[in-house]
């Protein structure tokens, strides 16, 4: 699972850390790849293989002609690339999707339980603050699935 949220930082080239606690999760599943796409919000998206292998089985018994699942496929599967943590714990991230996350300098790792989140760091700061009216909604929303 991935936990907590790690400010790092990415080069010129695309290559960011992978926070220790992240590598971990991998290590301990004996892979040494993630799988990193272009989320619905400007972010990118991380899986561990296996959880990747079982989104892509997911999404493949939903319909083709569902409009909703024919953008999430053009979103995140046709974004998706398998990225390999080298011997320094850092992944290369791709131009097309650093462009679309908008990274920049400073970057957001942001655990999400079966994937992590990677944001620029102004957009997290964004995106993280909400308003008041925002949090009364949430809390409506999540007592209406029962957290």
């Amino acid at each position: 699972m991935f936990r907590g949220r790690f400010e790092h930082t990415i080069d010129p080239k695309g290559r960011t850390s992978l926070p220790a606690r992240y590598r971990d999760v991998l290590t301990s599943i004996g892979e040494r790849r993630i799988v990193l796409t272009s989320g619905l919000d400007p972010c990118l998206v991380a899986y561990t293989m296996p959880e990747w292998i079982g989104f892509e089985e997911r999404i493949s018994r939903l319909s083709t002609f569902d409009r909703s699942v024919q953008k999430l496929r053009r979103i995140y599967v046709s974004g998706a690339v398998e990225c390999e943590v080298d011997d320094s714990g850092r992944v290369l991230v791709p131009p097309t999707l650093r462009d679309h996350a908008r990274l920049t300098k400073d970057v957001v790792w942001a655990g999400s339980g079966k994937f992590a989140e990677l944001w620029d760091k102004q957009a997290w700061r964004e995106v993280f603050e909400t308003t008041e009216d925002e949090r009364h909604e949430m809390s409506r929303r999540l007592a209406e699935l029962g957290l």
